[in-house]
């Protein structure tokens, strides 16, 4: 039932509990990858090798935005998941209040931003002419969505922080399932080429932003009050935005590198850019088991650091850590014995042999290297839902500095491939970075509900 009991995540077996909260997470990222890849997969089977290249184009440009929107959501909903940990309720429904409220004006700004510079970035970023019109117009029609889409990830985070991951899951399906008949039908039938795609993505994203809002604000009515919560709170907003800024930078990581790498991508011609961009749709699909175990880890290390139950924190994160190796395991496996199928879903090697190439180099070498970044996203996790985010942040900024350094500087003398060796690098540097200072238990003395950020 959509509606049904929420999870318990500060009683019973660590591991189990984790695991069964993070499992719809996992499950929905991977409908909300499928409803991004469907863009691509669409246009390049039935528009063209071009038309791929520009929604790829567009893909690293967009994923940035998403990831902001994810982060920020994410980084807000743990006051929320602390308070509900503490059964404070008003304070509870006051800190999501102030953040849908915050959100909504941010995503407002970030979409004109948006809107206006899109073509000079693509522009800066070298992309090919042949191309650059198609990704301008998916881009523009894309950023006058762009609000739907940030407040769908942000009320997804207030679900996840009330234990109720359920129900994101089950809009993605919805919305994923809408976003693939639309594109087909704007397609086929309008025979609207990339404009259609994006089209098709604002409405989808549109009707499960609505639905997403009324039903939070029906679940938030079961949480009793003596006193009515605040439409917006000063204190929790600047408590939130402490959380948030870093949390947005660590979600944002993968995204900004994508985006700076592209720049060095594009020098190879349109054809490796298409196969770039189907081995970058790969890439975000299997790093989703690693990335929503690491935010399933903030909310449960948040709800019970306000319980205060350091303990178990610590039980969980160990827990995490096996789920996201067995998860690297399964996707070595994928990677190295189908990864030509997987490759041809985006492009075919008898139509385009240098993208699929391209695309199949990149895939099968990052996939030796995913639980890297799942054992980085875990330990962030714990940094992010205890407030301590100073040196998380800074062990982020290092991932980043490290994958655009190496492609800008490598890549136009060892070639194209250089740029797949920035990225394990990036994630390697990053956890090592950050599980030292896990280990220091500094995140063990600090409490958002009780004011010691």
């Amino acid at each position: 039932m959509l509606l049904g009991k929420k999870l318990d995540l500060i009683h019973g077996n660590p591991g189990k509990s984790l695991f069964l909260f993070a499992l719809p997470m996992i499950i929905g990222n991977l409908f909300q990858q499928f409803y991004n890849m469907a863009d691509s997969i669409i246009v390049g089977n039935y528009v063209g090798e071009d038309a791929l290249a520009a929604v790829g184009a567009s893909y690293s440009f967009t994923t940035v935005f998403i990831m902001i929107a994810i982060g920020g959501g994410i980084g807000a909903s743990v006051l929320a998941s602390q308070y509900l940990g503490a059964e404070k309720y008003r304070e509870m429904k006051t800190a999501i209040y102030t953040f849908l409220v915050t959100f909504a004006v941010f995503s407002i700004l970030l979409a004109v931003f948006g809107f206006f510079c899109n073509p000079h970035i693509l522009r800066v970023l070298g992309t090919p002419e042949n191309i650059y019109d198609d990704a301008v117009l998916y881009l523009q029609i894309y950023f006058i969505g762009l609000p739907f889409m940030f407040m769908y990830n942000v009320l997804s985070a207030d679900f996840n922080a009330l234990g109720r991951s359920n129900i994101p899951l089950a809009l993605l399906i919805f919305s994923s399932l809408l976003n693939i008949a639309l594109d087909l039908w704007m397609v086929n039938g309008f025979r609207l080429g990339v404009a259609g795609v994006a089209i098709a993505t604002v409405i989808a994203q549109g009707v499960s932003c609505v639905i997403s809002f009324v039903i939070l604000m029906r679940l938030l009515k079961n949480y009793k009050s003596d006193t009515s919560p605040a439409a917006f709170d000063t204190g929790m907003f600047s408590n939130g935005v402490k959380i948030a800024i870093p949390s947005i930078v660590q979600q944002s990581i993968v995204s900004i590198g994508m985006l700076l790498t592209q720049s060095a991508v594009n020098q190879f011609g349109s054809s490796a850019l298409a196969g770039y961009s189907a081995g970058m749709r790969l890439e975000s699909l299997c790093i989703v088991p690693m990335i929503a175990t690491g935010n399933a880890m903030s909310t449960f290390a948040a709800q019970n650091l306000g319980a205060k139950q350091h303990k178990r924190v610590v039980e969980g994160y160990h827990a995490a850590t096996k789920i996201v190796l067995g998860f690297g395991a399964v996707l070595i496996i994928i990677s190295q014995l189908f990864y030509r199928p997987i490759v041809s879903i985006f492009v075919k090697e008898s139509v385009s042999p240098v993208a699929f190439s391209t695309g199949a180099a990149y895939f099968r070498f990052v996939g030796w290297f995913f639980a890297f970044l799942g054992m980085k996203a875990t330990t962030d996790g714990i940094l992010r839902a205890s407030g301590d985010v100073k040196v998380y942040m800074a062990a982020n900024l290092i991932n980043l500095c490290i994958r655009v350094t190496v492609a800008q500087l490598g890549s136009p003398v060892f070639g194209i491939e250089v740029i797949w060796y920035a990225v394990p690098l990036g994630w390697f540097v990053n956890f090592l970075i950050s599980y030292f200072w896990y280990r220091t238990g500094n995140w063990k003395r600090k409490n958002l509900v009780e004011g010691t950020v």
